[in-house]
């Protein structure tokens, strides 16, 4: 525990510099209330709604688009490629690693792995307005992780959820679908306070959760998916969605019936549309730099080895950006999840993450808190039935060494602590410790 509270106050003072020091240089950087209401910055700003808008409103910025329908605050940088002509807008943005990684560097446990491996994923969209009140969005997502990754995933330890050739993936994380979305929505504007929208997809996201771990800015420079991923974000490929919304203002509230049951191993292909669970969300945005939702998914048997075993997931999440001098920005994440799947499995996940991009340069953490049950482990023949706490902390670096308007090319490098419970160290040690080295191909800082 002493060692967990060190990390955790590390993380807070990183935190804590990082968050002063973009305030600061915001401050003095970017145009204040002084200059808000002249005519200038309101022409500039009709500019810029007329040139790139909000997936799902007329009369939001770009910059707040999440994954699905989700919201990012408004001070969020878009590492995107963009292209507008007339009424339509066209996007690209994607992340692409490839990396060599390793659990278990000094083999303290006996669950540990190294790899190396490819995690990527590309997404485009196109928004079209309508007449004078209407917004048309379609979305196409791809993942190559089947075969860069192979159908057991990447070693990540602790990490469980889907399954491989009939076996739970333990200690791994899943590779994601090739069609990870295929989705269209169209928003009717009411007027500039109030939009209603309706979103299908197949696959697609829920009104579930905060906006998916690889859409957060927080987590751009990570390679790694959450431990919590099952616990907060996993529908994000999910095989049948509908979702209906409405906006006011900075307030948003939706409902969605969705496919209950997760991907499965068939990684190319369509799962059956099933529309048997539903959830809704509750998002609002303080200010252009805070984003806060609240939201409950009640699932039916997402896991195909639990049949008859339904969740109800809860969550909650506050999203921090701020921007400054010479296009650095700071993004942070406090994520909850919590899984209710009924008496003695009922777990918690907490996240806070965080990345600062100064030039070229960027700093990188994440810390995670994970209840995981023997089940999800794969040990209730050797643990029984319990639960244990376990604890991991990440920090990383990364340069981009290569960037034009278009396209950026980085090299990092990530180092991670796992703190498990101590009736797991026998099997994962006392203090086992990862590392990666990576490259990252990914768009650049979109300039507007």
């Amino acid at each position: 525990m002493k060692q967990v509270i060190i990390i955790l106050i590390f993380f807070l003072v990183h935190h804590t510099i990082f968050a002063q020091h973009e305030h600061h240089m915001e401050n003095d950087t970017i145009p204040s209330a002084k200059m808000k209401h002249t005519g200038h910055d309101t022409m500039m700003n009709h500019s810029m709604h007329q040139m790139s808008s909000h997936s799902f409103s007329r009369n939001l910025p770009m910059n707040r688009n999440g994954s699905g329908t989700s919201w990012l605050p408004d001070a969020s940088p878009m590492y995107m490629i963009i292209k507008s002509k007339g009424a339509t807008n066209w996007m690209l943005h994607g992340n692409i690693f490839l990396r060599y990684t390793n659990t278990d560097i000094f083999k303290n446990g006996s669950r540990g792995s190294n790899k190396v491996d490819a995690p990527n994923w590309i997404m485009a969209m196109v928004n079209h307005k309508v007449g004078n009140s209407g917004l048309l969005n379609a979305t196409a997502m791809l993942s190559a992780d089947r075969l860069t990754e192979g159908g057991n995933g990447y070693p990540l330890l602790f990490q469980s959820g889907e399954t491989f050739k009939g076996q739970p993936l333990v200690d791994r994380q899943h590779p994601h679908d090739l069609f990870s979305a295929l989705s269209i929505g169209y928003t009717h504007m009411v007027n500039k306070n109030v939009d209603v929208f309706g979103y299908f997809g197949y696959p697609g996201e829920p009104a579930l959760g905060a906006p998916a771990f690889m859409h957060r800015v927080s987590s751009m420079n990570n390679p790694d998916a959450p431990l919590g991923h099952h616990w907060q974000d996993a529908t994000h490929i999910t095989f049948g969605v509908a979702t209906l919304g409405v906006r006011y203002k900075n307030l948003k509230l939706e409902g969605s019936s969705f496919t209950g049951r997760e991907p499965d191993e068939e990684r190319y292909g369509f799962d059956k549309l099933r529309f048997d669970s539903y959830s809704y969300r509750i998002s609002y945005n303080a200010s252009k730099n805070w984003a806060f939702q609240f939201s409950q998914g009640f699932i039916n048997a997402p896991e195909v080895l639990e049949p008859g075993i339904d969740v109800k997931r809860t969550t909650a999440s506050v999203l921090y950006a701020a921007t400054g001098r010479n296009n650095s920005h700071y993004n942070a994440a406090l994520v909850w999840g919590y899984n209710d799947k009924g008496a003695g499995h009922r777990e918690h996940s907490v996240l806070l993450e965080d990345n600062h991009q100064f030039g070229k340069n960027a700093m990188y953490s994440r810390y995670e808190f994970v209840q995981k049950s023997a089940e999800e482990l794969n040990l209730e023949d050797q643990l029984g039935h319990e639960t244990f706490n376990v604890h991991v902390f990440s920090l990383g670096y990364n340069r981009t060494i290569l960037e034009n308007k278009f396209i950026g090319f980085a090299v990092g490098a990530k180092g991670t602590i796992n703190f498990p419970d101590k009736k797991l160290k026998p099997l994962y040690g006392d203090l086992p410790i990862g590392g990666q080295i990576y490259l990252q191909l990914r768009p650049a800082l979109h300039r507007m």
